[in-house]
């Protein structure tokens, strides 16, 4: 066991030393970048759609602005609008619920398995109405829904399925990269992510041809080619510069994740034994560790300690969507879904990223048990 220092902080996340690793390669992209000058949608977009693709395992890739358009312009190229119904998941960021409302649909709530903490198949299947047009399922925290299931119903009532892979870049499902599996796959670069840029990018994978042409056409303001715009649109595009950086880490994420899977084993084994819940791992799949997300009683008093010891913490999620005053109208009220509703009194976001040193791991234990326990 390494020496602790009791007031070392902590930080929640700590990507200085990954950048320092790229500066030389990201600076030498910029210079690059400049002196052809193309900004928007130039070569090394381009060049990212078509690795993003490999590595995906889809046919088609299509960069945008950032993670919520990514929903958006997918629901969009799908066919979601007035009068449908979303089923989708309340354990989960706003964009995931907000942008189904963005297309002028209605969402609607299913709960969420207590293990994974991903949507909840049988509850989806008691909220599918003549109105349901789609299903936005969210891999969260890394972890990949148990897609087998979703799929299923989606066939059997004819639905589209939207993969939200936000936090969940690279994490396999039966052997296949979560966004591969869906009708579309979302995927948000912002810098917190498994893979993320140094400012806002997003990213739409799909199959099919047409989705692909119609998603390439919506983010460019409805352009069929320039001047002449066969619907409306909107400024969806990832600029040169993040593409540059995001070319880079990707070359190098399976490394990234490693390093995550590699802090998730260290402190799973340190809490084995003890009152806190560490994060599951799916049985058919990989988990990613965007987020190392734990379960405790008494939760906020054992953030508090925590934050006391100058250690960094996220609370994700401190309210289901469905109980949010936004969705009010929508008739939910405490207990509508239960599963989640105890979730979000016990669930803990602990710091990780790659490369985070062994003794903060060790501190973060150390003051984490000390609460639970006392």
């Amino acid at each position: 066991m390494h020496a602790i220092t009791k007031t070392k902080p902590v930080p929640f996340l700590d990507l200085s030393a990954q950048y320092k690793s790229l500066e030389a390669e990201w600076l030498a992209a910029i210079r690059e970048t400049g002196a052809r000058g193309s900004f928007i949608l130039g070569p090394n977009t381009q060049a990212l759609e078509k690795e993003f693709a490999e590595y995906v395992g889809v046919k088609h890739a299509i960069a945008v602005a950032n993670g919520t358009d990514s929903l958006f312009l997918s629901l969009r190229a799908l066919g979601v609008g007035k009068g449908d119904e979303v089923v989708t998941t309340p354990f989960t960021f706003f964009a995931s619920a907000e942008t189904i409302d963005m297309a002028g649909a209605t969402p609607v709530f299913a709960d969420i398995l207590p293990g994974s903490l991903c949507l909840d198949p049988a509850s989806v299947r008691a909220r599918i109405t003549a109105k349901t047009k789609a299903i936005v399922t969210v891999h969260i925290f890394g972890y990949p829904t148990e897609m087998g299931e979703i799929m299923e119903i989606a066939k059997k009532h004819k639905l589209a399925v939207v993969e939200d892979c936000a936090q969940s870049f690279g994490a396999l499902h039966n052997g296949k990269v979560v966004g591969s599996i869906g009708d579309t796959g979302s995927f948000s670069f912002y810098p917190t992510k498994v893979l993320g840029c140094y400012g806002d990018g997003g990213m739409v994978t799909t199959h099919s041809d047409a989705v692909d042409e119609r998603i390439r056409r919506l983010r460019n303001h409805g352009a069929v080619k320039p001047f002449v715009h066969t619907e409306i649109g909107m400024n969806s595009r990832l600029d040169e510069v993040q593409a540059a950086v995001l070319r880079i880490k990707l070359r190098h994420i399976k490394d990234d994740i490693a390093g995550r899977q590699k802090v998730a084993q260290e402190y799973t084994q340190r809490l084995a034994g003890s009152p806190v819940k560490t994060p599951s791992l799916p049985k058919n799949g990989t988990h990613v560790f965007n987020l190392y997300t734990i379960r405790v009683p008494k939760r906020d008093a054992v953030r508090q300690a925590l934050t006391d010891a100058q250690i960094g913490t996220s609370q994700c999620y401190p309210q289901g969507l469905h109980l949010q005053e936004v969705y009010k109208h929508l008739g939910y009220k405490p207990g509508s879904l239960p599963a989640c509703e105890h979730a979000t009194t016990e669930t803990l976001s602990l710091p990780i990223y790659p490369g985070m040193p062994l003794d903060h791991i060790e501190r973060v234990c150390e003051v984490l048990l000390e609460a639970v326990r006392g």
